[in-house]
């Protein structure tokens, strides 16, 4: 659930704040025509809870939209907010519409998983047999050896204490064992700590990691968050254009160059962004497979160099997976954290995967933090992560 503060979203990027002189200019592609239109209209997903109003900001002199040479790197820090904004999972009771069909859709996506599971508990009786046949139908959900043996130990315990005989409970008492198994994953996602939340967000190609930024920023805009997109996948043909087209529904800025370093393209989006006071700069990068070190040394050098432009950044590395990849995805995870510390896990294409198990397994192998996952192309079918919710979603 997106515990953003909100307000009515005006269809269009909040105008720089004036100053009496104009910093230097940045390479900046304006993201809104000259006749802008009016923002598509998006249902809401998640609701709105109440917080106090964040502290006022002292925003630098405007940067011009137009392009120019890149800025320099002295523009002055902007102070943070006092109040973070937060990204959290939903809470079990009262589940809005919309939060319901997704549910609904996450129940469809992941049957290819769950059936295969669910039928071990179509007998009637529980003995050896069936914990057999449980553990052949977790593996070839891509649970991994470890979660699958921690949960059918955990199961045979809950199993033991609540003396169930009817192979239904069993199913029941699998799915809080699952639920627990999965609950270090649930966690937050806050912007509003630094002026601004800096991301970086890295994935193979083909993972949805463009996507997942667009549908992001939609999210962060509605909630009044001013964005920043650097468009730092410089090699991947098509894919600056692919973000200015996010750019441009969701009414948000981007930074880019066509054939840039990506670095110099990042540095120069955090530079921006610090002096016309954006609340989130979101980088993203070129696909990269973990096994290709020369270029995973490139991402490491990005992250260098955000660092450079602000202290203590990126303040997230998100790295989005496939769902339907299963182990795959867990190795992905392994490495790229390895290289660059991720703080947080967006994945997607969970809709038809018979492969779901695999968030167990990262959350017995590497548990971090998944702040989304996605069961489909609209913009609503991005959504926060509960693992009570998948848990049931897979099981029940």
């Amino acid at each position: 659930m997106f515990s953003f503060f909100k307000k009515k979203f005006g269809g269009g990027a909040a105008s720089p704040a004036p100053a009496p002189a104009a910093a230097a200019p940045v390479a900046v592609e304006p993201a809104v025509p000259p006749s802008p239109l009016p923002a598509p209209a998006v249902a809401s997903t998640v609701p709105v809870a109440p917080a106090p109003a964040p502290a006022k900001v002292e925003v630098p002199a405007a940067v011009s939209p137009a392009v120019a040479p890149a800025v320099s790197p002295a523009a002055a820090p902007v102070q943070p907010a006092e109040v973070a904004i937060a990204i959290s999972p939903a809470a079990p009771a009262a589940e809005p519409a919309p939060r319901k069909s997704w549910l609904d859709k996450l129940r469809q996506g992941l049957r290819k998983t769950g059936s295969s599971i669910a039928q071990v508990f179509t007998g009637t009786r529980i003995d050896d047999e069936l914990y057999e046949e449980l553990e052949a139908a977790l593996l070839m959900a891509d649970t991994g050896v470890r979660a699958t043996e921690f949960l059918l130990e955990d199961l045979k315990r809950r199993v033991k204490e609540s003396k169930a005989t009817d192979p239904q409970a069993v199913r029941s008492l699998l799915v809080a064992a699952l639920a627990e198994l999965l609950k270090p994953l649930e966690k937050s996602l806050r912007v509003g700590e630094h002026t601004p939340t800096v991301m970086m967000v890295v994935g193979v190609n083909g993972a949805g990691k463009t996507t997942s930024i667009g549908k992001l920023t939609r999210h962060l805009a509605e909630a009044e968050q001013r964005v920043l997109l650097a468009a730092a996948d410089t090699f991947r043909a098509a894919a600056r254009e692919q973000l200015a087209v996010w750019a441009d529904r969701t009414r948000v800025e981007i930074v880019s160059q066509e054939g840039g370093d990506p670095s110099a393209v990042t540095f120069d989006a955090v530079v921006a962004g610090r002096a016309r006071g954006c609340d989130v700069v979101i980088a993203d990068t070129a696909g990269r497979l973990p096994t290709q070190l020369h270029l995973m040394e490139e991402l490491k050098k990005i992250r260098r160099v955000i660092g450079k432009a602000q202290e203590g950044a990126p303040h997230e590395v998100l790295l989005v997976v496939d769902g339907n990849t299963g182990q795959n995805a867990l190795n992905q995870v392994k490495a790229f954290d390895d290289a660059l510390g991720l703080t947080g896990l967006v994945v997607t294409k969970l809709d038809g995967t018979a492969k779901g198990g695999v968030l167990a397994a990262i959350a017995r192998e590497r548990p971090i933090p998944v702040y989304f996952i996605g069961v489909g192309e609209k913009l609503e079918d991005l959504q926060t992560f509960s693992a009570q919710e998948f848990a049931q979603a897979l099981l029940e």
